[in-house]
């Protein structure tokens, strides 16, 4: 998830156990909750220093390594040592290494969870599992719900007596026991419209769009190609109908990479990133993106992907995040569950 919720969590967590270890005067426990919170954002932010882990003769390795072996739950207690070590020198007057190392625990152990929430993938049980989790019950930025930690965390912080913080915690769960109710909504809805189609629906995919829980990006498998549609969740489902892409075989790959083993070896490594959702842009030859994300939630118009600029040039890692205003009104009247001015009659739901 973004930085902000990270920080924002570990915070509210380091600031919860230093209210069950610290007792005495309000006044004084507000001052250990402000500093435990200030610990746990900092340490809720340290997994994603795997980010730094980058060559300029590899575009690919930061993808190999982020929410790699800094998000695997076997790595927490030494990711938390890591920074209450490099926390102590500066608060070693100001607060005990082992309440320190417990605040770290606290405000490091919510990250990787929370990314495997997302759809992104996340290794957890390294180093006893390559697998990735990717759960897709949350946007990787979604305001209401950092708001609904951060606003109780802010009570909490000033006043000693202060029980927002549990109230925030609890209705950050029921958070996501909502998405999943949504999700499992989405995922019935996108099967029946597989088999109304005549597909085998393969390689099922389905998680909110940016930032709420009621519109969804759903993908699946069928006879080699991708399909994407959208649903609006709301009292009464609603269906997008959205574009369909062949996905990149190996026939292509090998004419992609040309002879170029290097090459095809970093087709291969994107095609695992990116759970085999692998297609060519139409409009961008050469272009090869991960289906799983686009800026529209009906669309197959990666947001990432790979490309070479000429023979035997390298691998180039490219980020679009194209956001027209057409795309933003078609957006909108989705997400409020209206027609879609924009596409001719016979395309609208």
């Amino acid at each position: 998830m973004d930085i902000l919720t990270h920080a924002v969590m570990g915070a509210a967590m380091a600031a919860g156990v230093a209210s069950v270890a610290h007792r005495g005067q309000q006044s004084a426990l507000v001052v250990r909750r402000r500093l435990a919170a200030g610990v746990g954002a900092l340490a809720g932010l340290l997994p994603d220093a795997d980010a730094l882990i980058q060559s300029g003769g590899d575009a690919l390795l930061v993808l190999d390594y982020h929410r790699h072996f800094t998000h695997a739950l076997a790595f927490v207690p030494l990711g938390a040592l890591l920074a209450a070590m490099l926390l102590w020198p500066l608060l070693r007057r100001r607060m005990g290494f082992g309440v320190l190392y417990l605040c770290c625990l606290a405000g490091y152990l919510p990250h990787p969870l929370l990314d495997a929430c997302t759809s992104y993938g996340t290794h957890l049980w390294l180093p006893f599992s390559e697998r990735r989790e990717a759960w897709n019950l949350i946007a990787v930025v979604d305001p209401l719900f950092t708001l609904l930690l951060a606003l109780p965390l802010f009570l909490f912080l000033r006043r000693g007596d202060s029980q927002a913080l549990r109230w925030g915690l609890l209705l950050g769960v029921c958070y996501f026991g909502l998405s999943f109710f949504q999700q499992q909504r989405g995922e019935a809805a996108a099967l029946a419209l597989a088999q109304a189609r005549g597909h085998q629906a393969t390689q099922l995919s389905i998680k909110p769009s940016m930032a709420n829980l009621v519109l969804w990006r759903s993908l699946y498998v069928h006879d080699g190609r991708v399909q994407v549609d959208a649903f609006h969740l709301g009292p009464r489902l609603r269906h997008y109908s959205g574009a369909s892409a062949a996905l990149l075989d190996a026939a292509t790959a090998q004419r992609l990479a040309a002879g170029d083993a290097k090459r095809l070896r970093d087709i291969e490594r994107f095609r695992v990133f990116s759970d085999g959702f692998l297609v060519q842009d139409r409009l961008r030859p050469g272009f090869v993106g991960d289906a799983r994300y686009a800026m529209q939630p009906t669309a197959i118009a990666p947001i990432w992907g790979i490309e070479w600029r000429g023979p035997g040039a390298a691998t180039e890692f490219v980020s679009r995040h194209d956001f027209s205003p057409a795309m933003r009104r078609d957006f909108l009247d989705m997400l409020l569950g209206r027609d879609l001015a924009s596409l001719p009659p016979a395309l609208k739901p």
